[in-house]
C-alpha cells in the first residue's frame, strides 16, 4: 500500500464549497475509493474506522462501486487523515485521478513550482508535472477539490491548463496544438534573426577583414533593431518572469529575461545618457538563440511520443459491418459489441473480436512484437489494430471504444509517459532551487569583478553569461523525455510498461520466479507421444482412442480428440461408450471389439495384462506427463501421454535471462515430479513445487528478505498476490485482467522473451538517463564557474544553453534505435517434446 502524506490537505475547505449542518457546523461531503474490500466485513470495518474519527459526521462505504462518501467537518479534519484511517484499517485507500494537458511551460523550475502549488491545496493527495509531455497527473478527492478549480489553480500561477480531451482524435488535438506552438515559436526565430543579422554583420564581417557600411555602426539603428528584439521576440519571456515572479517562485524565463534586459538596458544607457560600449547584438542573439532552441526542443520532443501516434493510427476509422443481411461501411465508433464484421485480405481490424467465419492469417506484430503472422479460424479472438493478411474473416464485436485492447494499450502507455521514475527526484530537488541559486551566483559575479577589477563591462558580460548560461531545462527534460522513449519502445514490441518506477526498476532485478502454468507452458493439456507396441500402428492406436474419448468430457480426452484431428486419421464408429470415474472408459468399436482406456489398475481389473507397456508407462510418467493406457480385444495395444507442453521460446528466454546474470526459479502448485520434468526442458535448475495459491506471496517475500530484487512473472488470478508482493510483477498478456492490473509491467503476446527483453530496455533506458542527468549536471557546473571567470561571451553562453536541453532530448531519441528483442524473436515452432513417435 501507498503511504498517504499526513501533511497534504491540511488547510480548511473553502466557504464555497461547504453546507451548514444542523448543528451548525460546515459540511462538507466528500467521495474516494477503496480499494481491498471483499466482504461486507470489510465495508463495515472501514466504515466504523470512519465514522469514529474526529470530525467525521457520517460515513458510507460501498462494497459494489467500492467507494467512501463521507460528511466531514472540514475545521476538524481533512481528507488526508480520512486517507490515512483507511490506510491504517488495512486497506488501499484511492483518490480520483485527472490528467491536465498544460502550455507555457519552460524548464524545470516551472514544474517544480506548479507541484508545490498544487500539492498544497486541500484535497490533493499527489501531483505530477512532466515538463516533456506538458502534462499533470493529480489525485484528489473529489468534495475536497473538483477538477475546474485545479484548472483555475494552475492558470492562476500564469500556465495555460485544460482538462486533458478524451476521445479518440485527443492525440490529434493535442499534436496540432504542439504544432501551432512550435509556429508560432518559428515566426518569431523568422523575426528575431532578421532584426538580429545587422546587429552581428559589423562584428562577423570585421572578423575576416571586411569593411562595413556606416549605417550598420549607427547607435539609433542598433537601438530600433534591439529593441524590436527585445520586447516583441523577447515578449514571451517577460511575461513567463512576471507570472513567476508575481507567485513567489522563479524560472528559466527570469534568467534570459534579467540577462538580456541588463546588456540591453546598459546599452540603452550608453545611446542617450553616455557614449560607450553598446551590447545590443548580444541581447538580440541571445533571444533568437534561445528561440532556435526552444523551436529545435518542440520539434525533438514530438518525435519522443511518436509511439503514441503510430499506436493511434493502427485504429481503422471505418468498419464493415453486417445490417439487415448486407454488409455497410460504418465509422468504427458506431460500431456496438455483437456486431458482425467483415475484414478483408490487406485491411486493419476494427475492434476486438470473435471470429464467425472464415480463415486467414493476422499480422500482430505492431500489438505484441510478434515476427510471425497468427493463424485464425472460427472460435479464435482478433484484435483492433491488427492487419489481416490472406483470406477474409467475418468476426463478432466483443470490445469497442476505449475497450479494445489497442484503446487500453494507448491509454496505459500515455500514463506510464506521464509518469516519473525515481531516479528523477534528485532532479527536482534541484531544479526547486536552482533559478534562485543562479541568480545568486550571477549577483556574486557582478560585485566580484566590480570589487576586484573596476571594470563594469567586464562585470556585466560575465554575470549576463552567467544567467544565460544556466539551462533548468535539461534538468527537467533528462528523465521524461527517455521514459517517453523507453515506454514507447516497449509498447511497439508488446511490452507493456505501467510507469516509469517499474521501467526503472527492471534493471535491478536479480532473481525471475516464473510461475508454471500458462507462463512457461501453455496452460492446456496437448499430446504429446503415441506408443504402439506393435510397430507401424501408432496411427491406428491413436484413431481407436480419439473414437472412444469423443465422447468423454475429460481434458485429457479433449487432447487425444485434437490431436488425432490435427493428424487427419479416420475414426471408426462407436458404440455403448461407458465412463468409470477416475479410471478411465470403455466402448465398442466398430471392427475392433471392446476398446478399454484409462490407468494400469483399470485395465488390470479388466483382465487385461499391462506388462507389456510397464517400461514405456513408466519412462513417460517420470517425464511428469499423464498417461493413459488403451487396450483392445483383450490385450494391451499402446500408451498415449498427454501433458502441458511449453511454450515455444521458453527455454531460449530463460537461458538468455541466466546469461545475463539472473537467477531464473519455477513456482508452481504442481507436483515436484511434473514441475522438474518441466524445469528439465527449458534449463531452469530452481524448482519450487507444490505451493498452494496462498503461499505464492510467501515465497516471493523470502526471496526478498535474502536481500534480492526479485521479479515474478505470471498469469493467473492466483498469481495476483505475488506479483503484488514482488518488486517488480510482470503478467503474461493472454492472462486474467487481475494479473495484468497487479502487475508493473505486461507482456501483451504472452512470450517469455518478452522478459529478459524488458530488462534489456530498462538497462538501455537507465542507462540514458543517467547519461542525460551527467550532461545536465556537468553543463551546468562547469558552464556557471566558467561564465562566471569571464571566459564566455554572453553570446557563447546563450547558444550552450540553447542546445544543452536539445542534446538531452535527441540522445533520448536515440533509444528508438534499440532493439531489446534483439536475437530474441520467435522462430518457427519446433516438434513437441517427445512427439517424434506418433507418427
Amino acid at each position: 500500500m501507498s503511504s498517504v502524506d499526513d501533511s497534504i490537505g491540511a488547510k480548511p475547505k473553502p466557504d464555497n464549497q461547504a453546507d451548514l449542518g444542523p448543528d451548525g457546523a460546515d459540511r462538507v461531503k466528500l467521495e474516494f475509493g477503496v480499494d481491498g474490500m471483499t466482504c461486507a466485513a470489510c465495508v463495515a470495518h472501514v466504515q466504523r474506522a470512519l465514522t469514529k474519527t474526529p470530525g467525521v459526521i457520517k460515513a458510507n462505504v460501498n462494497l459494489a462501486t467500492k467507494k467512501a462518501q463521507v460528511e466531514v467537518d472540514p475545521a476538524r479534519t481533512d481528507p488526508a487523515t480520512l486517507l490515512q484511517v483507511v490506510q491504517n484499517s488495512g486497506y488501499d485507500p484511492r483518490p480520483d485521478e485527472v490528467d491536465l494537458a498544460l502550455s507555457g511551460m519552460t524548464c524545470a523550475a516551472c514544474v517544480a513550482g506548479i507541484e508545490r502549488h498544487l500539492q498544497g491545496l486541500p484535497g490533493v493527495v499527489t501531483a505530477s508535472v512532466n515538463l516533456a509531455t506538458e502534462r499533470a497527473r493529480i489525485g484528489y478527492v473529489s468534495g475536497a477539490v473538483e477538477p475546474e478549480q485545479l484548472v483555475s489553480e494552475v492558470q492562476s500561477l500564469g500556465y495555460d491548463a485544460i482538462i486533458s480531451p478524451e476521445g479518440d482524435d485527443a492525440p490529434d488535438r493535442e499534436q496540432a496544438a504542439r504544432e501551432r506552438e512550435a509556429r508560432y515559436q518559428y515566426r518569431l526565430l523568422v523575426f528575431a534573426a532578421i532584426f538580429s543579422a545587422p546587429l552581428v554583420l559589423p562584428m562577423t564581417l570585421e572578423f575576416v577583414g571586411i569593411m562595413v557600411p556606416m549605417i550598420f555602426m549607427n547607435r539609433y539603428l542598433q537601438f530600433v533593431l534591439g529593441t524590436a528584439v527585445q520586447f516583441i521576440a523577447g515578449a514571451q519571456f517577460y511575461r513567463g518572469a512576471w507570472s513567476a515572479l508575481s507567485h513567489r517562485t522563479a524560472n528559466m524565463d527570469v534568467l534570459v529575461a534579467l540577462g538580456t534586459s541588463a546588456a540591453y538596458l546598459f546599452s540603452v544607457y550608453h545611446t542617450f545618457v553616455v557614449i560607450g560600449g553598446l551590447y545590443y547584438e548580444a541581447a538580440a542573439v541571445i533571444i533568437t538563440l534561445v528561440i532556435l532552441g526552444r523551436r529545435l526542443e518542440a520539434v525533438a520532443k514530438g518525435r519522443t511520443s511518436e509511439a503514441i501516434r503510430r499506436l493511434v493510427g493502427l485504429q481503422p476509422k471505418t468498419a464493415r459491418v453486417t445490417r439487415d443481411g448486407d454488409d455497410v461501411e460504418i465509422p468504427v465508433s458506431a460500431v456496438v459489441v455483437g456486431d458482425l464484421v467483415l475484414v478483408r485480405p490487406g485491411e486493419r481490424i476494427a475492434v476486438d473480436g470473435e471470429v464467425v467465419e472464415g480463415e486467414s492469417a493476422v499480422d500482430e506484430s505492431m500489438l505484441t512484437g510478434e515476427s510471425l503472422p497468427i493463424d485464425k479460424s472460427p472460435g479464435d479472438a482478433v484484435v483492433g489494430g491488427t492487419i489481416n493478411k490472406n483470406g477474409a474473416l467475418r468476426f463478432r464485436a466483443t470490445k469497442v471504444g476505449r475497450d479494445t485492447a489497442l484503446a487500453q494499450i494507448i491509454r496505459l502507455v500515455e500514463e506510464a509517459q506521464g509518469s516519473k521514475a525515481p531516479i528523477q527526484r534528485l532532479a527536482d530537488t534541484v531544479a526547486g532551487y536552482f533559478v534562485q541559486v543562479v541568480v545568486g551566483i550571477a549577483a556574486v559575479t557582478f560585485i566580484a569583478w566590480m570589487l576586484l577589477t573596476g571594470d563594469l563591462n567586464q562585470a556585466l558580460l560575465s554575470t549576463v553569461a552567467v544567467l544565460v548560461i544556466a539551462c533548468p531545462c535539461t534538468l527537467g527534460l533528462a528523465t521524461p523525455t527517455a521514459i517517453m522513449v523507453g515506454t514507447g519502445k516497449g509498447a511497439e514490441n508488446g511490452i507493456l510498461i505501467r510507469g516509469g518506477e517499474y521501467l526503472e526498476k527492471a534493471h535491478a532485478v536479480e532473481v525471475v520466479v516464473l510461475d508454471k502454468t500458462g507462463t512457461i507452458t501453455k496452460g492446456e493439456p496437448a499430446v504429446t507421444d503415441v506408443v504402439a507396441l506393435e510397430p507401424g500402428s501408432q496411427p491406428g492406436v491413436l484413431a481407436i482412442a480419439a473414437a472412444v474419448e469423443r465422447s468423454s468430457e475429460h481434458p485429457i480426452a479433449a487432447a487425444v480428440v485434437e490431436h488425432a484431428a490435427s493428424q487427419d486419421v479416420d475414426q471408426p464408429a462407436v458404440s455403448g461408450f461407458e465412463a468409470v470415474a477416475g479410471r478411465g472408459v470403455r466402448a465398442q468399436v466398430e471392427g475392433v471389439g471392446e476398446v478399454l482406456i484409462g490407468t494400469p489398475s483399470f485395465l488390470s481389473g479388466q483382465g487385461v495384462d499391462v506388462g507389456p507397456a510397464e517400461a514405456s508407462y513408466q519412462a513417460l510418467l517420470a517425464q511428469g506427463k499423464t498417461t493413459i493406457l488403451i487396450a483392445t480385444a483383450g490385450r494391451v495395444a499402446g500408451v498415449i501421454a498427454v501433458a502441458d507442453t511449453v511454450k515455444d521460446g521458453a527455454a531460449a528466454a530463460i537461458e538468455e535471462l541466466k546469461r545475463m546474470g539472473i537467477e531464473v526459479v519455477m513456482l508452481t502448485g504442481d507436483n515436484q515430479r511434473t514441475a522438474e520434468a518441466i524445469a528439465s526442458q527449458v534449463g531452469v535448475d530452481r524448482v519450487l513445487a507444490e505451493v498452494l495459491p496462498e503461499d505464492k506471496a510467501e515465497q516471493i517475500l523470502s526471496l526478498k528478505d535474502a536481500g534480492k530484487v526479485v521479479a515474478m512473472v505470471g498469469d493467473g488470478i492466483n498469481d495476483a498476490p505475488a506479483l503484488a508482493t514482488a518488486d517488480l510483477g510482470i503478467a503474461i498478456g493472454t492472462g486474467t485482467d487481475v494479473a495484468m492490473e497487479t502487475a508493473g509491467i505486461t507482456l501483451v503476446s504472452g512470450d517469455l522473451s518478452g522478459v529478459p527483453a524488458a530488462v534489456r530496455l530498462s538497462s538501455r533506458t537507465m542507462r540514458t538517463i543517467k547519461q542525460n542527468l551527467f550532461w545536465a549536471f556537468l553543463y551546468n557546473s562547469l558552464g556557471i564557474p566558467v561564465a562566471a571567470l569571464g571566459y564566455l561571451s554572453p553570446i557563447i553562453a546563450g547558444a550552450a544553453m540553447a542546445f544543452s536541453s536539445v542534446s538531452v532530448v535527441t540522445n533520448s531519441l536515440l533509444l528508438r534505435r534499440f532493439d531489446p528483442r534483439r536475437g530474441l524473436r520467435r522462430r518457427p515452432a519446433a516438434p513437441a517434446a517427445g512427439g517424434g513417435n506418433d507418427d
